[in-house]
């Protein structure tokens, strides 16, 4: 397994990740490989959502210029 260290962590920050590891019952560097897989698991699932949402955008339809306002259409037909 790699290693990984992190340089200039605020004592307010590492004082957080210590409580929650606490909290967890998990050491501190076990917390923090959780805490960086949920965060990389979630920037993946926006990133797949944002594809999604994109594809959606492009296929929704949009009238043309040219096509009669669908308001004037109905008030005709009930003006009939």
């Amino acid at each position: 397994m790699a290693t990984l260290h992190v340089r200039n962590v605020s004592d307010d920050l590492y004082s957080q990740l210590r409580q929650l590891a606490a909290s967890e019952n998990q050491s501190l560097s076990a917390e923090v490989v959780r805490l960086l897989a949920n965060a990389v698991e979630e920037r993946q699932r926006r990133a797949g959502q944002k594809k999604v949402l994109a594809g959606l955008r492009r296929r929704r339809f949009v009238p043309r210029a040219d096509m009669p306002d669908s308001l004037a259409l109905l008030r005709e037909d009930r003006s009939r």
